[in-house]
């Protein structure tokens, strides 16, 4: 493994508490009641000149539930699938075209509760050779990367809030050039932040 994995791998191996969608919000906005369902994201990492990028999307904005949104390759888990991570691994290679073989994990962050019922796991591996891109049609409006030291930088992180339901919820945010990263994806980024910073 490339000493640049080698530290990512490590933080991997740290003890960490489950996160959620409501931790920000206590008393505001509960749980749903509806059995949680189980997802996979892939938090891809990519060496590119030295130094390591993670690959995210934007959401189609034609779709129903989350349009327009910045998230990891991801879905929840088939009836086909093995566990989450099998999940995540199909998924970014249905959603971006990376093949599940040129994949190596190298470790999970805690699981993430969202607002749709869904309880993520986020899987974090290696692009082992480059590939070709190929966005899936309807689902996925564009692939970009954003370096991982931009993503490690807690300065970076800030909470803001929306009205949503007809209340205030708030969320963590990471902005990137005109990409607004936040919700789930900006809290299980910033978890990884909390692992990898010095």
């Amino acid at each position: 493994m490339s000493d640049l994995f080698a530290p990512v791998a490590a933080g991997l191996n740290a003890p960490g508490d489950p996160t959620s969608d409501f931790e920000l919000n206590p008393g505001v906005f509960v749980p749903s009641t509806a059995k949680v369902r189980p997802a996979g994201v892939l938090v891809p990492l990519i060496e590119r000149n030295g130094a390591l990028n993670v690959i995210l999307t934007k959401r189609s904005s034609a779709l129903k539930h989350h349009p327009g949104q910045i998230a990891f390759p991801g879905g929840k888990v088939d009836p086909s699938d093995a566990d989450a991570t099998a999940a995540a691994l199909r998924e970014a290679e249905e959603e971006i075209g990376l093949p599940r073989d040129n994949v190596e994990v190298i470790g999970y962050l805690p699981t993430h509760d969202t607002v749709t019922a869904f309880r993520v796991t986020p899987v974090v591996g290696r692009v082992l050779a480059p590939f070709e891109l190929r966005p899936e049609a309807g689902e996925v409006a564009e692939v970009f990367e954003v370096p991982l030291a931009h993503l490690c930088d807690v300065g970076r992180y800030s909470i803001q809030g929306r009205r949503w339901q007809g209340r205030t919820r708030y969320y963590y945010t990471v902005p990137w050039g005109p990409y607004y990263v936040w919700g789930a994806t900006a809290r299980m980024c910033r978890v990884l932040a909390d692992r990898l910073a010095p």
